[in-house]
């Protein structure tokens, strides 16, 4: 149960954080709530001590006020020496939303000793009418920025007609 809850902290300050780096790069505004509960639904939970991992099976859901993380599996992997989080993996129709953004890939791989989360397989970020679609796209959190490769297409929209 404490690294269940070790877990939401952590998934939290991710949250927290790609929101900020998200802003910084112009890819989107997404706002969190740091006191807003996280509730986390799957069809399975397996906890394996031995190896420090947590995966979650299973149209996955995570939900944070507005936000809303979906894949098909999200696996928790926690040090080796304490019971503090690494890295987070999610794949199968990955999903990052709020109410006015939106990020998907086929997997999204956080290491959270690097700061970088890396997104790969058919890339879509949507803010507005601005589209951006590669094959894999790397944002480094601790300093915001990013970077897309495969491929990039760009849809910019310019101001509209009223």
């Amino acid at each position: 149960m404490f690294r269940f809850l070790a877990f939401c902290m952590t998934l939290l300050a991710l949250v927290s954080t790609a929101a900020s780096a998200q802003t910084q790069i112009d890819l989107g505004a997404l706002v969190v709530d740091p006191s807003a509960a996280i509730e986390v639904t799957s069809q399975t939970l397996s906890v394996d001590q031995d190896t420090g991992t947590a995966v979650f099976e299973g149209d996955v859901l995570v939900i944070q006020g507005d936000l809303r993380l979906s894949a098909q599996r999200v696996e928790v992997v926690y040090g080796s020496d304490t019971a503090e989080i690494v890295r987070l993996i999610a794949t199968g129709d990955v999903l990052l939303a709020n109410t006015q953004d939106a990020a998907e890939a086929d997997s999204a791989d956080y290491d959270i000793t690097t700061g970088l989360l890396t997104l790969t397989g058919d890339v879509l970020v949507t803010q507005g009418g601005t589209v951006i679609s590669a094959q894999s796209m790397v944002v480094n959190v601790t300093d915001g920025t990013a970077t897309m490769q495969g491929r990039v297409r760009t849809m910019l929209q310019q101001g509209g007609t009223e």
